[in-house]
């Protein structure tokens, strides 16, 4: 059988990538990032609450770690909500008391539900960050362009004036985003999002007015991926983060300052058998000198001013 020529015809090839969001760029080729202080690595902690609807639709698709029982899937449901009563409180006295600030992610909903838990956390040294209405809302591509800007505008708009915050970065349930997604948090003056794992620093992203940049935010060692995903204990966990920390540390001594992400999802390790891991791991981090605990705006400014620097030598 001959195939036809039209076959292996395909009008969008090209040499490049998929999409024109940003420019390819070698990590190891770029001008070196100043942190503050002549900082090396920046560590950058972001709990993570969310809120799991008992009856949230299965399609497009279910958010990684939702419900899967049939409704109403009570023992997940609780298990989920367990972040939000017991887990984000352990992991934040973890943090304040070794002096990290953190980005908190949260869901419209968990500050709806719980706003005495928006208060409890805004006496520490907190960006909140939103996290889309609840997981039963993933952005994706049969959303209409309408229907994800008033899932932005309202979630963005409920946490600022809770918070009295200017609410500047954006991580989408399931990390998920449609082609629109980018364009309307910049039209919302959200600087930054956490969704996009290809880096590990801030860098631009093209969208059609105002400014947006990607933040990396680790995918590999997110703690509900070591857990969930890839079945792996609580230790494997520790060595991982601590091997990612000394990687970063070591060639930011080479190629400029890194950042050390480290997504912690309350209720998946606020839970008592895992604490004492996150305090571990947060200590061997902080246990080395020109190490910067900053939220992701800290990070995002310090970066602009890095790269605005560097353009005018």
């Amino acid at each position: 059988m001959t195939i036809d020529a039209t076959y292996l015809s395909y009008p969008h090839r090209h040499y490049g990538m998929d999409h024109d969001r940003y420019e390819w760029s070698d990590l190891f080729e770029r001008a070196p990032v100043q942190w503050p202080n002549q900082a090396r690595v920046a560590l950058w902690v972001t709990p993570i609450l969310q809120w799991f609807p008992l009856n949230a639709p299965a399609k497009p698709f279910r958010a990684p770690g939702g419900l899967t029982m049939p409704y109403p899937d009570f023992r997940h449901y609780s298990s989920r909500d367990y972040g939000n009563r017991v887990g984000i409180f352990r992991i934040m006295r973890v943090l304040k008391e070794l002096g990290i600030p953190a980005s908190v992610a949260l869901n419209a909903a968990v500050a709806e539900r719980y706003p005495a838990l928006v208060q409890s956390l805004l006496k520490q040294d907190v960006e909140l960050i939103a996290h889309g209405k609840d997981m039963g809302h993933v952005h994706h591509a049969e959303l209409s362009e309408q229907d994800e800007a008033q899932l932005i505008s309202s979630s963005v708009e409920l946490l600022s004036r809770m918070s009295g915050q200017a609410i500047t970065g954006w991580l989408s349930p399931a990390r998920s985003q449609s082609a629109n997604t980018m364009d309307l948090l910049a039209a919302q003056g959200v600087r930054y999002s956490c969704d996009w794992a290809n880096d590990d620093l801030p860098y631009a992203m093209k969208v059609t007015s105002g400014e947006h940049y990607a933040m990396p935010l680790a995918f590999e060692t997110d703690d509900r991926v070591i857990f969930q995903e890839f079945h792996q204990n609580e230790d494997e966990w520790l060595t991982q983060i601590k091997d990612r920390f000394d990687v970063l540390y070591r060639e930011s001594q080479q190629y400029g300052g890194r950042v050390m992400s480290v997504p912690l999802h309350a209720w998946v390790s606020g839970v008592p058998f895992r604490i004492a891991k996150v305090r571990e791991a947060l200590e061997y981090m902080l246990g080395h000198s020109g190490v910067w605990a900053a939220t992701g705006t800290d990070i995002l400014d310090a970066y602009c001013a890095s790269v605005a620097k560097a353009g005018e030598r």
